[in-house]
């Protein structure tokens, strides 16, 4: 066979081969080059050649000598080793990644935990002087008369009253721990409930807010509709996130509540048809605050989302957006059933 032992080789290596015995005939040495033959039965394995000059007495070139040796099972370990190195490497990324995002969230809630304390003492500190305040408003308007000017000024001052009133209540629930304890009820019932209350501002912007329960399962001494939370708490984070999905909505639009109780834990869903949020916007639209709407006076100083988050991680539970713009936004919350006490 002239060309020995070229027809062994799988064709892949053939030309790598024959270059190689070129190499070996002209007087060269290598080690362990590894390639493919053909087994009789068709299957691949590996070799790995080496080879040295052969001369005689007068260093006159005899040919060359060669080994081989196969190390098929060698360059399975070795493929199996380099697949689980590539799997540890993985592995590596991700719980770095994710230390890295725990740290992340350490860091933002230390923050948070301060932010909130001195937030809760300045506005302690500003519910005394703004009850003078209105006391002082009532008497001076109770003793006035009507017609005198800028009279109805009295209802901006005492509505501006209000506002201030509703912010340092949102400093409050930010970083007081709930009062409550878990009772049982029917989230199904509740859930309707807020739908009815969002009512007047939906009739007002003519958006239609409809209810849909798409899944119920028990839960233990649990019905399918009845959940072990804070009612109150959930009434309120329910009641914000719809009216905020109400007015990102256009007239004619339509806000959907979903409702699905698993068989630990509850998912309910507030998704819109609106503008959406900017995607630059997301990752800050539960910090404290933080506020998209600034195209009005006093339209909103981002506490809303930051204290609603708040109240659902007391639950131990989570609240998440997606939005897209044009394309309207989701939110999604999600409870366990029971709320065990930690």
């Amino acid at each position: 066979m002239a060309d020995y032992p070229l027809p062994l080789m799988v064709p892949e290596d053939r030309v790598r081969v024959a270059k190689h015995l070129r190499d070996a005939s002209a007087g060269s040495t290598e080690n362990n080059i590894e390639s493919r033959v053909l087994h009789c039965d068709g299957i691949r394995l590996w070799m790995a050649v080496s080879w040295q000059p052969l001369q005689d007495d007068c260093g006159n070139p005899l040919g060359f000598r060669a080994s081989v040796r196969d190390i098929t099972e060698k360059r399975r370990l070795r493929e199996q080793l380099r697949l689980h190195n590539k799997h540890l490497e993985q592995l590596v990324q991700e719980r770095t990644a994710r230390v890295a995002e725990l740290e992340k969230h350490r860091a933002k809630m230390q923050q948070l935990a301060a932010l909130g304390e001195l937030a809760a003492g300045v506005a302690h500190e500003i519910n005394n002087p703004i009850a003078g305040i209105r006391n002082a408003l009532l008497l001076m308007k109770r003793h006035l008369p009507r017609d005198i000017r800028h009279y109805d000024k009295f209802e901006l001052i005492d509505r501006e009253i209000d506002r201030i009133s509703g912010i340092t209540h949102h400093i409050y629930q930010l970083y007081r721990p709930s009062q409550q304890q878990p009772t049982r009820f029917s989230v199904r019932r509740t859930v309707d409930e807020v739908v009815s209350l969002s009512q007047p501002l939906a009739r007002k912007l003519n958006v239609e807010v409809v209810f849909n329960l798409t899944g119920k399962k028990p839960c233990g001494e649990l019905e399918s509709d009845e959940v072990e939370l804070l009612e109150g708490e959930l009434k309120q984070v329910l009641l914000n996130l719809v009216h905020i999905a109400v007015q990102a909505s256009r007239a004619g639009q339509t806000v959907e509540v979903i409702l699905e109780t698993r068989e630990t834990y509850l998912v309910i869903d507030v998704v819109d048809q609106g503008q959406g949020i900017a995607p630059e916007h997301l990752d800050h639209i539960f910090d404290p605050f933080f506020s998209t709407k600034t195209e009005k006076v006093g339209q909103g100083l981002g506490l809303g989302l930051s204290v609603k988050r708040s109240l659902v991680e007391t639950m131990t539970g989570s609240v998440r957006v997606e939005s897209e713009i044009n394309h309207g936004t989701r939110f999604t919350l999600s409870l366990p059933r029971p709320l065990q006490d930690e």
